[in-house]
């Protein structure tokens, strides 16, 4: 028999505290009957022996004492169907597409069980999204987690779009979906995501989750747990590859924050919760590849950067449990080059698993670092020129300088629909490298110099 409790003691913004209840489960379902006839959903937040406090997602308006509270016994679970593709849900799973809602197979527990290390398989298999940045010298594989590290105002979002749209295993014809979850983003934000994923087609093999910044925050902790399993659901289920782009994680680590100040909590670095390291982990450690399954599931989380600063505690904890990041650059953004990726404080971890010979090139690695140190080597000497000028560099040096700008200009820079594959980056990738001479592409052997430099191919 379902028992109801009227026994609300304090409602204190989106939490509501009941004394004198029975034992009940950590984020069990909750749901509260109003004077009114009104029902809202909640999540128990924590529990102790004379108090539980419940996290109330549609807001606490019109609660009070006379409120009933009722335990459902079971935890949040999202309906999931192969039927979600080319969906687009609110950050709590309901239709926002003026669709049916959906018929599920099954009903999952949106916190899904941690994946068993011995189980999880090396990521190995490279990833092309067609951003010759990420795919040349930051290459994204399968299973792999990635977040890019951005910061207000730069277009993190159209990089994410541009990613969801051509994002693609080369040579493969397996079954590749894509969960894009939103949170925290205004109703223009919002439109234009939609009119972007229906525009552009990239919707049919797509499963869209919405929250927006007048949603509770509550939703906005749910919505990538809702996200991650519907792609495991698709991954593990369905043998399809999935990638899960997440954006934006800074205003999910704000919503766990307010969260905080709510129950009381005594806070940690900057004011974030002192377990944010573990919540995030529970998040990103979701990605992988499992041994005896044919799906995978990938990430793309999208941070930005409070103030620029990477030190920031949400890109600082991210980059412990994450194999790398992509930085976006607000000096590139500034020179008008799209997308501002700069490759030197990005970093992919499991790049050298997922490229070479059978994978991407054989020359591919060689290419990257070459292309790394020389553009490096560059930077530093644009500092240079602004004390001595450029009349006081040796021949050589203005070599590297002239290759900083061509790199910047031909290989950093293209269009937001362009779609490049990891042949054409490498192209161009030769083209820009044989501008200078061949005694200082020193990181480069002599076979692929032979193999795969402009003049030797022209000169066969």
């Amino acid at each position: 028999m379902t028992k109801e409790y009227k026994t609300i003691v304090e409602v204190s913004g989106p939490l509501v505290f009941l004394e004198k209840t029975e034992p009940v489960g950590y984020n069990e379902l909750v749901h509260i009957n109003l004077p009114d006839g009104t029902t809202k959903r909640g999540q128990v937040l924590d529990t102790s022996a004379d108090m539980v406090v419940v996290q109330v997602f549609e807001g606490t308006g019109g609660l009070n004492e006379e409120s009933g509270v009722v335990f459902s016994g079971e935890t949040i679970k999202l309906p999931v169907s192969k039927d979600m593709l080319g969906r687009i849900l609110s950050g709590s799973g309901e239709p926002l597409d003026g669709g049916p809602r959906i018929v599920p197979d099954e009903k999952v527990d949106i916190n899904g069980a941690s994946m068993n290390p011995y189980s999880r398989m090396p990521p190995e298999d490279f990833i092309q999204t067609g951003i010759s940045t990420i795919d040349g010298t930051n290459s994204l594989v399968r299973g792999q987690k990635l977040p890019i590290f951005s910061g207000s105002g730069l277009p993190h979002n159209e990089i994410a779009l541009q990613i969801a749209r051509q994002a693609k295993v080369p040579g493969s014809d397996e079954d590749f979906a894509v969960v894009f979850a939103a949170m925290g983003i205004t109703n223009e934000e919002a439109q234009y995501f939609m009119e972007d994923f229906e525009k552009t087609g990239a919707l049919e093999r797509a499963v869209v989750f919405l929250n927006l910044a007048d949603d509770p925050a509550v939703e906005r902790i749910t919505t990538p747990r809702m996200a991650l399993t519907a792609a495991e659901y698709l991954a593990y289920e369905h043998d399809m590859h999935v990638l899960v782009i997440l954006t934006d994680i800074t205003n999910y680590c704000e919503a766990l924050r307010q969260m905080g100040a709510a129950r009381e909590e005594v806070p940690g670095r900057r004011g974030y919760p002192g377990y944010m390291y573990t919540d995030l982990a529970s998040l990103y450690e979701r990605a992988g590849v499992i041994k005896g399954l044919k799906g995978s599931v990938t990430q793309f989380s999208i941070l930005t950067m409070p103030g620029d600063d990477i030190t920031h505690p949400i890109p600082d904890l991210s980059g412990y449990i994450t194999e790398g990041q992509i930085v976006v650059s607000r000096e590139l953004h500034r020179k008008g080059i799209y997308p501002p990726i700069n490759v030197l404080p990005s970093l992919s971890r499991l790049m050298n698993s997922g490229i070479g010979d059978g994978k991407t090139r054989d020359d591919h690695k060689a290419v990257s670092d070459q292309m790394y140190a020389a553009y490096a080597e560059g930077r530093d000497l644009r500092g240079l020129v602004a004390i001595v000028g450029k009349e006081a560099l040796s021949e050589r040096d203005r070599t590297i300088l002239e290759f900083a700008d061509l790199f910047e200009d031909r290989f950093v820079r293209q269009s937001r629909d362009e779609d490049r594959s990891i042949d054409d980056t490498l192209r161009i990738a030769w083209e820009i490298l044989s501008e200078m001479p061949e005694a200082q592409l020193s990181r480069i052997d002599n076979k692929y110099i032979d193999k795969y430099h402009p003049a030797h191919k022209t000169s066969e």
